[in-house]
């Protein structure tokens, strides 16, 4: 004979619909969080690169690939009023919308600021005091730079974030050691040293997020080893920047990539070029 149902059966059957039922509103809401965070990040990243003779920048981005870990990377490259172009590329603690939130705020800063600073170093200075103004528990890392397409002299600062890649087209690749300051948004009254380098003909810059070169199947050494093998030989083969950007960003799928991905190249064609 068929067995009446209880009413410890109803009530159960009840209890699981309704963990069911906030489940699925959990997954919901967790995957708006996901796409407006995504939104948010693409809308701040730039729609145009300086477009400017002897001088090559590319970028690429590849989102987070798992769960909420997006929202805090950024690349920047834009022209300032006296000629120069302005680089920068960050990351900010967190992986939420109020990550993204928080990188435009400090992309914008970086941007209202390059124009009125003296040099890198003041400008990261400045940057971090008005972020701290500001009372967030965020934080960011960030390099950022300054060339002058006429002399091919490079000027960077570093405020937390992973050392840049270089090459040379004689075969020389490495990792910068410019001795950089703390992230941005922590402490007031900061100073960030400055470093300075020339991108002769066949140069190239590497920037890049630690997403890139780090993760569950990849350590930080071993990642920027990579990217310098990829950087040497690009420069040697004379590659265009934007070849050199894609291998980069390719070269992430090794690491795991839980996190955002960014990279941003630059390459100099030297003071000889002819258009």
């Amino acid at each position: 004979m068929p067995r009446n149902r209880s009413t410890d059966d109803d009530e159960l059957l009840v209890r699981l619909r309704s963990l069911t039922a906030q489940a699925r509103e959990r997954a919901e809401y967790q995957r708006s969080q996901v796409e407006l965070a995504v939104a948010l990040q693409r809308g701040m990243l730039p729609r145009e690169l300086p477009d400017t003779p002897r001088v090559h920048v590319a970028v690429r981005y590849a989102p987070a690939c798992y769960g909420l870990n997006v929202g805090g990377d950024w690349y920047d490259a834009f022209t300032l009023p006296d000629g120069r172009i302005a680089l920068s590329i960050g990351d900010v603690q967190g992986h939420n919308i109020e990550a993204a939130a928080f990188m435009g705020q400090v992309r914008a800063a970086l941007r209202a600021l390059a124009s009125v600073a003296g040099e890198p170093g003041e400008l990261l200075a400045r940057t971090n005091d008005l972020l701290v103004s500001l009372g967030s528990d965020l934080f960011a890392t960030c390099i950022f730079m300054r060339l002058d397409p006429a002399t091919g002299l490079l000027e960077s600062a570093r405020a937390g974030h992973i050392p840049f890649v270089w090459a040379t087209a004689d075969g020389k690749s490495g990792i910068g050691e410019d001795e950089g300051g703390p992230p941005l948004g922590i402490d007031p009254g900061v100073d960030y040293p400055v470093s300075r380098f020339r991108l002769t003909t066949g140069g190239l810059f590497v920037l890049l997020t630690d997403g890139v070169v780090e993760g569950p199947s990849m350590n930080i050494e071993e990642g920027l080893d990579q990217v310098v093998r990829l950087a040497g030989v690009a420069a040697v083969a004379r590659l265009e920047a934007q070849s050199l950007a894609a291998a980069v960003i390719k070269g992430a799928e090794q690491v795991g990539h839980e996190d955002d991905a960014a990279v941003l190249v630059v390459g100099h064609d030297g003071l000889d070029y002819t258009p």
